[in-house]
């Protein structure tokens, strides 16, 4: 076994993952696994920099992730960076102030990049699983952007576009004055939707969508639309691991998050509060995805990209 340690630096939320991996048997034991909503890609869409107090708020949750990460006495650490610190103009900011809590500099990984962990973290434990055909697609919606992976064993095709949950709250849904519209409008809507029709057209310019039998997918906006679509009290993630929620379930819970409003939301105990605002949005990309490409289910991974992250340096 070795003790890795591995950060995953996101537009909405940083993660951390401490576990003890054995690259011979595929094993990965989890020591600790926790997320922090920093929301690091605050206004980036718009402003093209890295907030002041975005910025904070991720070096607070990386001062914490210090002594998680001293306290197992893990071996190893990387640290990956995605979409809202490849996209500002600061970055180098965001580099050095990581530096100086952690000892290493974030990796400002590429779209592709990103993809590759995405698929080695959720399909790992897939392997001769019967019940699910090859090839996969794995599809990973962030915050700032979502990464489109189809592979059997290995990666065939990738592609990364800048549809995320809070990119898409953010450029449609929020007024000049920084409120979110609540719930929002038809026009709104339409507008989201033209964005992700427009990307997955992209898409499917470089990943053979049509050629994927099974729909594995990853990150906040679709495990929350499990624990939702399975009536959890709490979030669980023992229970939201590889569940498999159909077609018209996601449509059901995307049309309520659409009129729903902010506090009809925040009652919800599985919406954690700092998706709030941004799982409308999310929902809809996964349902948009799942029309696309005639999918009938989803496959429910809560390994992802911060699993794959710890495989590559295990």
């Amino acid at each position: 076994m070795t003790r890795v340690a591995a950060i995953d630096c996101g537009t909405n939320s940083i993660r951390l993952l401490v576990a003890d991996a054995n690259p011979e048997t595929g094993e990965l034991v989890d020591l600790d696994r926790r997320m922090t909503i920093v929301r690091l890609g605050q206004g980036v869409d718009k402003t093209g920099r890295l907030a002041p107090e975005a910025l904070e708020r991720t070096f607070a949750a990386c001062r914490e992730y210090a002594e998680v990460i001293k306290e197992h006495g893990a071996e190893k650490l990387r640290f990956v960076a995605t979409s809202a610190s490849r996209d500002a103009e600061n970055r180098e900011d965001f580099v050095s102030g990581v530096l100086d809590i952690l000892g290493v500099e974030p990796e400002v990984i590429t779209g592709d990049q990103e993809a590759t962990f995405s698929f080695t973290g959720a399909t790992k434990e897939l392997t001769g699983r019967a019940d699910l055909d090859k090839p996969y697609l794995v599809v990973d919606i962030g915050g700032g952007s979502t990464e489109f992976v189809v592979g059997d064993d290995t990666v065939r095709a990738a592609r990364s576009v800048d549809i995320g949950c809070v990119r898409m709250t953010e450029r449609h849904l929020v007024a000049e004055d920084g409120t979110v519209t609540d719930p929002p409008s038809p026009a709104q809507i339409e507008a989201i939707r033209q964005d992700i029709g427009e990307a997955l057209d992209l898409v499917n310019q470089t990943v053979p969508l049509a050629s994927a039998r099974t729909l594995v997918g990853l990150a906040g906006s679709v495990t929350t639309v499990a624990a939702l679509a399975l009536g959890l009290s709490e979030y669980d993630s023992t229970a939201i691991h590889h569940s498999r929620i159909s077609f018209d379930k996601v449509a059901e819970l995307t049309d309520w998050l659409l009129v729903s409003t902010h506090d009809q939301r925040a009652l919800k105990p599985v919406i954690h509060p700092g998706r709030v605002d941004v799982i409308a949005s999310g929902a809809l990309v996964l349902r948009l995805i799942m029309e696309w490409i005639g999918a009938r289910e989803v496959v429910v991974s809560e390994h992802d990209i911060l699993d794959g992250i710890a495989w590559s340096i295990a």
